[in-house]
């Protein structure tokens, strides 16, 4: 059959194009003397799924003198075409595959008294007519000449098929002839089996499967009429293919549909082959659904499932003037702010310098494959709408997205300690498996961030406006696992379709080119990331509410130990951490790709974090090496607050994984209050002042390390000493301000009541006579100890 080619899309965040063929077989032809052997292979590049005999020629033709980097041969036919002067390439599709060519390209060059002529014929009709007749270049000119295969003659070939460039014309049988280069471009796929037709009610043929054709005459729903199916390819014929939530088609090969097909928002459509066409002249829908939200104003993050739409159409109920794309050339961070100051200081912050990388998009724009877009919701439509927190579908339309698509990565080399952010986005209608991403797109840092609103603007949240978002709301997929954002769900380990999210473009990859200061590379996304499962494209960009805390012994053999940690509070602050033991991870700083760092732009209000010693990093995801989790095992963890209420804070297990940490207790150590809790059987609650903690935290897997010490620790770093002149000060060299203290008499009367959060602080205590006294010492944290005293 005849195909519409859509094999490669260049998507350039600013110009896109399809590339309509992918090389099957190809030889650039360098060396000495190439003519030497018949057939020549050296150098040919080859499907995996088809054999070729190489170049080789008729026996009407003889060697030429040493010639270089071409496959050169004389004794041509001076007056007509001989059936024996040729050149001739025989491909033959390994069983169960077909070949549907596109085209045959090729460089030529004769000599000053070689032919004039060519011609190239094929087997399929015992070479008795032409294919075409390309015209030869000059005496000594390489000429380029493309043969047109596009034809039904040259589709569905499952069989040995050789072409052959006959040539003539020449002053003498002397006269040279030579093929410089040539490539065959087409697709190679799997050969359906067999058919099964639908009618609107049943299969004749059987239900499908990944091995047979499937052809739609009637209207399919997944939900009504037999669910899913895998098929070797597919045909809708004026009928309507609905798929619906949870569930999936599957296509090995090519889509032709003059019918319609609605993907709903948790549905998938699947293509194996990078090389499978999407042949439609009907509507192709494929249907999104928001994250909730509760205000109008929250973001989220787009990227087309299909090709050809319109920011218009795509995102037609977005609000004017709230759509952006991102270009990534333009961000610059070479200097930080604090809380929004405006006073720009040397350093990072997670903030574009200049205000120029984020950008308008109009309605007209075309969302191109592979790029990301942020929008808010029609602030009308919102607030006119009913309910809270708040869903809205968006609705794609054209033919879907397919095969090997690359997107371009910058990264702005006049500053290089800052993240070089990249707005991409999953561009199938199918999830997208986060692990193929990263193993095929190494010149990323290895981290995904998605975004995942909660927290409202602040004045103080750094970034270029008035009211900022804040960066801690991005949850974050990285080869060690999974943190949840904002709203407090924790990814899977899948993209779904139509979701934008960042990338960086590392600093260690080797650019493609490189303009003054600005890099390019690039990702590529392929159909061997796309997934089917049931449940792989059921988020947007989250997964269920419900998570276990534990994981049962036959669930946790043989996987990752994983434990996820969430800080929430009374007031709605949450953050949440992980930490997993995992291969490749260290002890150390691995980068992005195992270990991610808390970003740097934001007012946090509370903030949990794991750190690692000799390193001023604060994680939220942190690798370890897998050998170290053993009973001695202890997890640093650090803590800050910026809420000035009174608050009551909860650690508490969100989830783990992996046989150690499902068969042993989780302790978590609290060293200032001088107390271990049991975390696997319940949540821990405290509360604290303002400021940053740093080693208030472990993680610990038992209780008899030296812990009983820490009271003593504490008293040892209260100091009490009295000056000349009478006046006494408290002196605290611990991590912790002093929030009171009290003065006892041996009898327990109380004396002094001393109030204010201090490090240090001289007080006149007239009270006090020569003797000994006990004052009563409460921390910023809520512990207390006390220390005996002597008054001269």
């Amino acid at each position: 059959m005849i195909r519409n080619w859509q094999i490669s899309i260049i998507t350039l965040c600013a110009i896109s194009f399809y590339g309509y063929s992918q090389s099957i077989f190809s030889n650039d032809i360098t060396g000495s003397n190439p003519h030497l052997d018949n057939p020549y292979i050296i150098g040919q590049i080859v499907d995996p799924n088809i054999s070729v005999n190489g170049i080789g020629r008729g026996s009407g033709l003889f060697n030429p003198p040493n010639t270089n980097d071409r496959y050169n041969a004389r004794g041509w036919d001076s007056t007509t075409l001989d059936g024996n002067d040729y050149f001739e390439f025989t491909i033959v599709p390994n069983s169960g595959y077909e070949i549907d060519f596109v085209s045959f390209i090729f460089n030529s060059q004769p000599s000053n008294t070689g032919p004039v002529n060519i011609s190239v014929r094929s087997s399929l009709n015992g070479y008795s007519s032409d294919i075409g007749t390309p015209v030869i270049g000059g005496v000594g000119v390489s000429t380029q000449s493309s043969i047109d295969l596009s034809s039904a003659t040259y589709q569905d070939i499952s069989t040995s098929i050789t072409f052959r460039i006959y040539a003539w014309g020449g002053s003498n049988t002397n006269g040279t002839f030579s093929i410089n280069d040539f490539i065959f471009n087409g697709t190679v796929s799997p050969l359906c089996s067999t058919t099964t037709t639908w009618d609107g009610s049943s299969w004749d043929n059987g239900n499908p499967n990944i091995n047979k054709a499937v052809v739609l005459n009637g209207d399919y729903s997944t939900s009504a009429d037999g669910g899913s199916f895998s098929a070797c390819s597919l045909t809708i014929n004026s009928s309507t293919l609905s798929i619906d939530d949870n569930d999936y088609i599957e296509v090995q090969n090519h889509l032709d549909t003059n019918g319609d097909i609605i993907v709903r928002p948790q549905g998938a459509f699947v293509q194996i082959e990078d090389s499978a066409t999407v042949n439609a002249s009907g509507n192709i829908t494929v249907e999104k659904r928001t994250a909730p939200a509760n205000n109008w104003y929250e973001y989220t993050y787009w990227s087309s499932p299909v090709n050809g739409a319109t920011i218009a159409n795509g995102l037609a109920d977005a609000q004017s003037g709230r759509i952006f794309s991102f270009n990534a050339q333009n961000y610059l961070d070479a200097t930080m702010e604090v809380n929004n100051d405006n006073t720009a200081a040397p350093g990072q912050d997670d903030v574009d310098d200049d205000n120029n990388a984020w950008q308008s998009v109009s309605s007209a724009t075309v969302m191109l494959s592979g790029c990301g877009y942020a929008s808010t919701h029609n602030r009308v439509i919102f607030e006119s709408s009913p309910g809270s927190p708040k869903q809205f579908i968006y609705t794609f339309e054209g033919p879907f997205n397919n095969g090997i698509i690359n997107v371009p990565l910058y990264r702005n080399d006049s500053e290089t300690n800052d993240k070089n952010w990249n707005f991409i986005g999953n561009p199938y209608p199918s999830a997208i498996d986060a692990d193929a991403f990263f193993t095929a797109n190494p010149d990323t840092d290895g981290i995904i961030y998605l975004w995942s609103q909660n927290t409202p603007p602040s004045a103080t949240a750094n970034g270029n406006e008035v009211l900022n978002f804040s960066d801690s709301d991005y949850a974050i997929i990285n080869s060690t696992g999974e943190s949840a954002g904002g709203d407090g769900l924790t990814p899977s380990r899948f993209i779904p379709s139509g979701q934008g999210f960042f990338v960086n473009y590392s600093d260690a990859a080797t650019p493609i080119s490189t303009t003054g200061n600005i890099s390019e590379g690039s990702v590529t996304f392929n159909n061997s990331m796309r997934v089917r499962g049931l449940s792989n494209n059921s988020q947007f960009f989250k997964t269920a509410n419900s998570k276990p805390k534990t994981t049962s012994n036959s669930e946790s053999n043989n996987v990752d130990n994983k434990l996820w940690i969430d800080l929430t509070s009374n007031n709605g602050a949450f953050n949440q951490i992980l930490i997993g033991y995992v291969e490749g991870a260290t002890n150390k700083f691995d980068g992005s790709r195992f270990d991610a760092a808390k970003t740097n732009s934001l007012e946090r209000f509370v903030s949990l974090y794991s750190t690692i010693k000799g390193s001023d990093k604060k994680l939220t995801i942190q690798g370890k090496n897998p050998s170290d989790l053993t009973l001695n095992e202890k997890i640093s963890l650090g803590f800050s607050t910026t809420i000035h209420v009174p608050t009551q804070y909860k650690l508490s297990i969100n989830k783990l994984q992996g046989d150690f940490l499902s068969n042993n207790t989780i302790y978590l150590k609290d060293k200032v209050l001088n107390k271990h809790h049991d975390l696997s059987t319940s949540d821990y609650s405290f509360t604290s002042d303002i400021g940053e903690f740093n080693n208030r935290f472990e993680i610990v897997f038992k209780t008899n390390n030296g812990f009983e010490n820490s009271e003593k620790q504490m008293k040892d770093g209260v100091k009490i000493f009295e000056s000349n002149n009478g006046n006494v000060t408290f002196s605290s060299i611990n991590d912790l301000n002093i929030k009171s203290v009290k003065i006892f008499d041996f009898l327990s009367t109380p004396l002094y009541d001393l109030k204010g959060t201090f490090n240090s602080k001289t007080f006149e205590l007239s009270k006090l006579q020569n003797a000994v006294y006990i004052a009563k010492i409460e921390f910023s944290n809520g512990a207390t100890i006390t220390k005996k005293f002597i008054k001269k």
